[in-house]
């Protein structure tokens, strides 16, 4: 009977070490998600004026197209070809989220996050947001600093709001998000 709560107790330690090493892998997996392989690109213009360039990065350089916007661990990287404050960036997506018929609530909620987050950016400068499929970091890259993590978001449901901007089927822009989820390969 000893030998059996032993065997056990070894048993479920060995488990325990398998699942906090699983899960280390995986943050470790985001980590390196610089290393990830380009999905697809999209120029985003305006008029006459380039706004920004993006990229969508997978592990394996492959979007999966389901329900889910962020069904898997992806990266969007944003450069801007322009000067845009904070307050620019945080109503362009409020304006997103409208014509994408989010109820006015959520989408004070969610801003409410993003506005601490945000920052002004200026020609050059990149906006990174890596996710996991249910969560994710705000990275900033200027040319004067390194790579910055500057907050993460915890909810699901404004991870993948966020990113339906650019990934949702309802997007504002749906030539802009067939070339980023790799369409027109």
């Amino acid at each position: 009977m000893k030998h059996k709560m032993v065997l056990a107790t070894l048993l479920g330690l060995l488990l325990h070490s398998q699942s906090v090493m699983a899960s280390k892998d995986a943050a470790d997996g985001l980590q390196d998600w610089g290393q990830w392989q380009v999905v697809g690109e999209a120029q985003l213009s305006w008029l006459f004026f380039d706004v920004y360039r993006s990229q969508l990065l997978a592990p394996q350089g492959i979007y999966q197209v389901s329900d889910d916007v962020s069904p898997h661990p992806i990266a969007l990287r944003i450069q801007y070809q322009r000067d845009i404050s904070r307050q620019q960036l945080l109503d362009a997506t409020l304006d997103q989220w409208e014509k994408m018929g989010v109820d006015k609530s959520t989408r004070n909620q969610w801003i409410a996050k993003l506005y601490d987050i945000f920052p002004s950016v200026s020609d050059g400068q990149q906006l990174i947001y890596v996710s996991d499929g249910k969560t994710g970091k705000f990275y900033y890259l200027t040319e004067q600093k390194p790579l910055q993590m500057i907050g993460t978001v915890d909810d699901k449901s404004l991870n993948d709001g966020f990113l339906g901007i650019w990934l949702s089927p309802n997007s504002q822009y749906p030539k802009l998000r067939a070339q980023l989820i790799g369409m027109n390969r």
